[in-house]
C-alpha cells in the first residue's frame, strides 16, 4: 500500500505540563481514530512557548534524549495506535541544550533524533538564549509508512532544509512550529507568508508537507504571544489539502499516494536537471566568496 494518511494537530498550552501532555495524547488518539498513519504535534508542546523571556530557571525544563520520559510516553502511544509520531522536546546534552525532535516509528521504536538547525533571535523569539544550533544535520527516516523528514519551526523558512531532505529521499516533510503575532509590530500578520513558504517547498521539491502550529494567547514578561494556528497539509504541488482554524484545538487529515507522487516527481525532471556544480554560492554567506566554474553566478 502506497497511500499514507497524514494528520496535523494544534492546541493551546499552559504551565500545567501534565494537562498539556494529556491534551497532546488526546489529539493523537483523535487523529488515529480518523485513520491517520503519521501524526504531527506542535513544537515544544509540553509547556507554553517560553522563548520570549530569558530566564535561567527555565533550563531546568530540559532533559536528556536517552531515557527521556516524554519520548518514552509517546513511543508507547505510537506503538499502541500503530502510528508514526515525531515528538518535540527540550533536550539537554551535558552542557548543551537543543530544540529537538525524536522520530518514533509505528511499532514504538525510536528511530533517531533531529536537533533544530536554524535558531531565531528576535522580539518574542529569543531562542538563541536557550538552544545551541543543531549538530545532527538534516535527516530522514524510513518508517512503516514511508521515508519522512522533519524540520523545526524556523527551519521551515529555509529552502535548503527542504531540498536537503528531499535529496535524501524524503517522501513527506513535517514542520512542528510555534508562530504567531510579531510583538514589535502587531499589525504584521505573517500567517499567509508562513504557509506560502512551506507550500513553495512542497511545489519545488514535489513532496507533501505537514505543518503544526499552536493556538491561544500566552503571557510572558517580555511579550504576550498570540499564536494563529492554521496548521495545514499541502500536496506535492503546494495546494492545501486540509487546514485548521486560527484559534481552536483541532485535528486535520489528508491522504496522499506516495507511489503516484514518486512517479509524478520523476516525470517533471526537477532532480534530473539540477546543476549542483553551479550551486556553490549557496555555501557562502555573501554570495561572492566561492571559487566555482568561471562565470557561474
Amino acid at each position: 500500500m502506497s497511500t499514507i494518511t497524514l494528520a496535523a494537530t494544534q492546541m493551546a498550552c499552559d504551565w500545567d505540563r501534565e494537562a498539556n501532555l494529556k491534551r497532546a495524547e488526546e489529539l493523537v488518539r483523535e487523529a488515529a481514530a480518523q485513520g491517520a498513519n503519521a501524526i504531527l504535534l506542535q513544537e515544544l508542546f509540553e509547556t507554553p512557548y517560553f522563548c520570549p523571556d530569558q530566564k535561567e530557571e527555565l533550563f531546568a525544563l530540559a532533559q536528556p534524549f536517552e531515557g527521556n520520559p516524554i519520548v518514552a510516553r509517546f513511543a508507547g502511544l505510537a506503538k499502541e495506535l500503530g502510528v508514526v509520531l515525531p515528538v518535540s522536546f527540550f533536550e539537554r546534552a551535558n552542557n548543551a541544550h537543543y530544540n529537538s525532535i525524536a522520530i518514533v516509528d509505528a511499532d514504538g521504536t525510536v528511530l533517531g533524533l533531529y536537533r533544530k538547525s536554524h535558531i531565531p533571535d528576535g522580539p518574542g523569539y529569543q531562542e538563541k538564549y536557550y538552544f545551541n544550533p543543531g549538530d545532527t544535520g538534516f535527516r530522514v527516516w524510513d518508517t512503516r509508512f514511508g521515508r519522512l523528514g522533519v524540520g523545526i519551526c524556523w527551519d521551515q523558512w529555509y529552502p535548503e532544509c527542504a531540498r536537503a531532505m528531499a535529496l535524501m529521499g524524503a517522501e513527506v516533510l513535517f514542520y512542528p512550529t510555534a508562530i504567531g503575532i510579531e510583538p514589535q509590530d502587531p499589525t504584521i500578520d505573517s500567517r499567509a507568508h508562513w504557509q506560502h513558504a512551506m507550500q513553495g517547498h512542497a511545489a519545488a521539491n514535489m513532496v507533501p508537507i505537514v505543518a503544526s502550529n499552536r493556538v491561544g494567547t500566552e503571557p510572558n514578561e517580555a511579550a504576550t504571544m498570540t499564536f494563529y494556528g492554521s496548521s495545514f497539509i499541502a500536496d506535492e504541488l503546494g495546494n492545501k489539502l486540509a487546514e485548521a482554524s486560527e484559534d481552536r484545538q483541532e485535528v486535520v487529515t489528508a491522504t496522499v499516494d506516495l507511489a503516484r507522487i514518486r512517479a509524478r516527481r520523476a516525470s517533471w525532471g526537477f532532480y534530473r536537471d539540477r546543476r549542483p556544480d553551479l550551486y556553490g554560492r549557496v555555501l557562502t554567506l555573501d554570495g561572492e566568496t566561492w571559487a566555482g566554474p568561471q562565470g557561474a553566478r
